[in-house]
């Protein structure tokens, strides 16, 4: 049987050190994020503490009632992520459902494909298995939706007087905005593309390192790691794709005209 070598409190104190350092250079250099670094690392403490009981209770009941909401309120929580992350957002409940709503039904859809194709676990909503799977699917595909309507929103604006140009020579609203999805697209999947391409040469993935560290022959981590880059790129394109033609879509109206009023304005620096 596999073995772990067990952490105690003393030791993740210890390894806070360079959090407490990086929190010092930022004050020598005058880079004023220390209070956020110090507040992120306080939350990220708080948070995998209660994902831990939560986690702890899930497994020890596998009903699917609350898998299904442990996986909804992911789902929430990295929609108001994303939705933080853009410099210039949908008005209404765009802002907010669209990014949403497209992560839940790309990361929803791959997961449940893994656990009946690749994994089969019996059953096969097992939190072990399926929260953990929704979870990196899920942070990667939210940082992918924020980047391709971050993209997208902002260059519909500075490219306003080149696509509404094409519009009045004629072109439909997705001719005219085919640049900027492009745009938008390729900046959703760079980091998954750049993960993918660094992955086993310059970096050990955190899962697979986590099972290595646990006792899983190292072949086997290889093997779940390969598993899940597959799904975070199908969910991140997935995601990306939806959420940037909704975007065009709702920036965009039948009469092909850019309605740029469609967009709050953008957040103070």
């Amino acid at each position: 049987m596999a073995s772990y070598i067990a952490l105690n409190y003393w030791e993740l104190a210890a390894a806070s050190v360079f959090v407490f350092m990086n929190a010092g250079l930022s004050v020598i250099f005058s880079l004023r994020v220390h209070r956020s670094l110090l507040v992120a690392a306080i939350r990220m403490v708080v948070q995998l503490a209660l994902v831990g009981l939560v986690l702890t209770t899930l497994f020890s009941v596998v009903s699917p009632v609350w898998t299904g909401l442990a996986a909804l309120g992911m789902v929430l929580f990295a929609g108001r992520e994303a939705t933080q992350r853009q410099e210039r957002r949908l008005s209404g409940w765009w802002s907010y459902g669209l990014g949403t709503g497209c992560m839940m039904m790309a990361s929803v859809l791959v997961t449940v494909f893994a656990l009946l194709t690749a994994v089969r676990p019996n059953p096969w909503y097992d939190p072990r298995y399926a929260i953990p799977l929704l979870g990196m699917i899920l942070g990667n595909c939210m940082t992918g939706i924020a980047l391709g309507l971050d993209t997208l929103t902002t260059s519909l604006v500075s490219r306003r007087a080149s696509v509404e140009a094409q519009l009045m020579l004629g072109a439909t609203r997705r001719d005219a905005a085919a640049p900027v999805m492009r745009e938008a697209l390729r900046s959703a999947l760079m980091p998954t593309i750049n993960s993918m391409a660094v992955t086993g040469v310059v970096s050990l993935p955190g899962m697979m390192t986590g099972q290595i560290l646990g006792g899983v022959p190292p072949a086997e981590a290889v093997k779940y790691q390969i598993l899940v880059m597959f799904l975070i790129a199908g969910g991140t394109g997935l995601g990306a794709v939806t959420a940037v033609l909704g975007g065009v879509y709702r920036l965009t109206d039948g009469r092909h005209r850019l309605r740029l009023d469609r967009l709050t304005a953008p957040k103070a620096s």
